[in-house]
């Protein structure tokens, strides 16, 4: 989470996501995990939004002291765009994560890379996009003369 203090300090630009051992080498697992906090930094760093909407002013005095908030529309709404998700870290009590393996967020992200590269499916690319690649590769290998 260092990249978070970061970020909040004006940095637009942050590497390394995937690499271990000072960069010497790339574990596809600690991509997932950076990925996942990048993820919520971002989050962070989009900030509370505080409007009407948000606020739910309007809400509040509809519902009075006599009602819940949990079956609005409005905050299902808003549930759904103001709380973060994650995939790989746990948020479930410990007795459901230790009932189900206590798996911990390395063993995790290891079980989703084997599953991304197992199930992976690659979009072709459209025939003039490929056209346009293999023409720009040719130029280039004529240009340096191995072509």
């Amino acid at each position: 989470m260092t990249g978070l203090m970061t970020a909040l300090g004006g940095a637009n630009q942050i590497y390394g996501a995937g690499m271990i051992e000072s960069g010497v080498s790339f574990d596809m697992a600690v991509l997932l995990m950076d990925n996942e906090w990048a993820r919520m930094n971002k989050y962070v760093l989009r900030g509370i939004p505080v409007n009407d909407e948000s606020l739910m002013v309007d809400e509040i005095h509809a519902v009075g002291s006599d009602e819940d908030f949990l079956s609005r529309d409005l905050t299902l709404k808003l549930m759904r765009t103001e709380q973060s998700f994650v995939d790989l870290h746990e948020r479930r009590v410990r007795e459901e994560w230790e009932m189900d393996g206590a798996t911990d967020l390395y063993t995790r992200a290891n079980e989703k890379v084997k599953e991304l590269l197992e199930n992976y499916k690659p979009e072709p690319l459209p025939d003039d996009v490929a056209d346009e690649i293999a023409h720009l590769v040719k130029e280039h290998e004529k240009k340096m003369g191995v072509a």
